[in-house]
C-alpha cells in the first residue's frame, strides 16, 4: 500500500500502472498517445492510491470555475414534480449565475453509481465541485469522496455528513414546533407521513416527532413510511385514515404528499379541517392553491440552496468555512388545520 493520498504522486501512480509519468499526464488530460487499455489502468491504480492530477487538486485556489456538480439519487418523473428541488436548484443557479458558472445535474439511480459518477467528474476535471445531497446514515459516499479530494458542500445535518462542510435544516425542531401546535389544537392522535427511513432527514424528523409525542404524553404517534410522490403519499393517508382509530391530524414531509392527502380526505368523505387537520412541508406554491389551503412549515428553499452554493465557492477558493444550519424552518397556518371536532 502507497502512503496516504495527500502524499502520493504522479510518479506513484505511473509506478503502479507501469507507464511513465508522461503516460498518466497523457491519460489525464485526454490526449492521443495511450491506447484505451493503457488509460484504464492508469485511472484504475490513480483509484486506488486516491490521487488527483496536481493541475485539479491546483483548482482549489482558482478564482475561476466552469462547473459544478450535483447527482440526485431520485426518479426522474419524481424529481420534475418535486417543488423543493426546483426551488433549491434555482437558488443554486442564482449563484452560479453570478460567477459565470454552470450546473452539471444528474440523476443516478443509487449512491454506488452516484461515488463513481463524482470520481470520474472530478478525475477528468469535468467539475470544480459538488453539492452532496440526501445524506443516508452511514452513507457510502463519505469515505471515497473525501480520499478523492473532491471540493465539495453537504446538504445535511453534520452528524450525517462525514466531516464535509455542510449546511442543513433543523428539521427536529420544526417537527417539534408542528407536533406542539397540533397539540395545542387539542390533537391527541397524531400521524406523520414521512420519507424513506434510510434517509438521514427522514430519521431526524421520525426521532423528534415521537420524542415531542411522548414528552406531550400522547405515545409515539403513528408513522408512515413512503416515498415522495403524491401516489405513495395517498396510499399512506388512506391506510391511516382506514385504521379503527385513525388520527385527528397528519404531519407531511412534503407538500405534494400533503396535497394528495388532501385528495383522499374528499374522496372519503372526511372534512378537512372539521375532522382532520393537514400539515405540509416546505410551504411551496401548491400549499396556497388547494381548497382548503394548506398549514405549512416553511422555509425559504430558494435562500438554502444560494447559501449553499455560495458555501461551495468558499471551498473551491480555498477559505475557511464553517458548517452552519439555514433559518429552521417556521409554522404558516393557514384552513387546513383547526381544533378537532368534538
Amino acid at each position: 500500500m502507497s502512503a496516504p493520498s495527500e502524499r502520493v504522486t504522479i510518479k506513484d501512480v505511473a509506478a503502479a500502472a507501469g507507464v511513465s509519468k508522461g503516460a498518466v499526464s497523457l491519460a489525464f488530460n485526454h490526449k492521443p498517445g495511450v491506447s484505451e487499455a493503457t488509460r484504464e489502468r492508469i485511472f484504475a491504480a490513480a483509484r486506488q492510491l486516491g490521487w488527483a492530477p496536481n493541475s485539479s487538486a491546483r483548482s482549489l485556489s482558482r478564482q475561476s470555475v466552469d462547473t459544478v456538480g450535483l447527482a440526485i439519487c431520485r426518479p426522474a418523473r419524481l424529481l420534475g414534480l418535486e417543488p423543493f428541488y426546483m426551488e433549491f436548484i434555482s437558488g443554486i443557479e442564482s449563484v452560479l449565475a453570478a460567477h459565470d458558472c454552470s450546473l452539471l445535474l444528474r440523476l443516478v439511480g443509487s449512491l454506488e453509481e452516484e461515488i463513481t459518477l463524482q470520481e470520474t467528474w472530478w478525475r477528468e476535471r469535468k467539475i470544480g465541485g459538488s453539492l452532496l445531497v440526501d445524506f443516508h446514515q452511514e452513507d457510502p459516499r463519505i469515505a471515497p469522496l473525501r480520499k478523492l479530494g473532491l471540493p465539495a458542500v453537504a446538504v445535511g445535518h453534520p452528524t450525517l455528513t462525514g466531516g464535509f462542510p455542510s449546511v442543513w435544516t433543523d428539521d427536529a425542531t420544526a417537527v417539534s414546533e408542528a407536533v406542539r401546535y397540533l397539540a395545542a389544537l387539542g390533537h391527541r392522535r397524531v400521524a406523520r407521513v414521512g420519507g424513506p427511513g434510510g434517509l438521514g432527514h427522514s430519521a431526524i424528523r421520525a426521532v423528534a416527532f415521537a420524542r415531542t409525542m411522548e414528552e406531550l404524553g400522547l405515545g409515539d404517534g403513528l408513522h408512515v413510511e413512503t416515498g415522495f410522490s403524491g401516489d405513495e403519499g395517498a396510499r399512506a393517508t388512506r391506510s391511516l385514515l382506514l385504521a379503527a382509530e385513525r388520527p385527528t391530524a397528519i404531519v407531511y414531509d412534503n407538500d405534494i404528499m400533503a396535497v394528495a392527502g388532501l385528495g383522499v380526505a374528499a374522496e372519503m368523505g372526511i372534512a378537512v379541517p372539521d375532522d382532520l387537520s393537514l400539515l405540509a412541508w416546505d410551504d411551496s406554491q401548491l400549499c396556497r392553491l388547494t381548497h382548503p389551503t394548506l398549514s405549512a412549515m416553511s422555509h425559504d428553499v430558494h435562500g438554502f440552496g444560494t447559501q449553499v452554493a455560495q458555501v461551495l465557492f468558499d471551498v473551491i477558493a480555498g477559505r475557511e468555512v464553517v458548517s452552519r444550519p439555514v433559518a429552521t424552518p417556521s409554522l404558516v397556518p393557514r384552513a387546513s388545520t383547526a381544533p378537532p371536532r368534538a
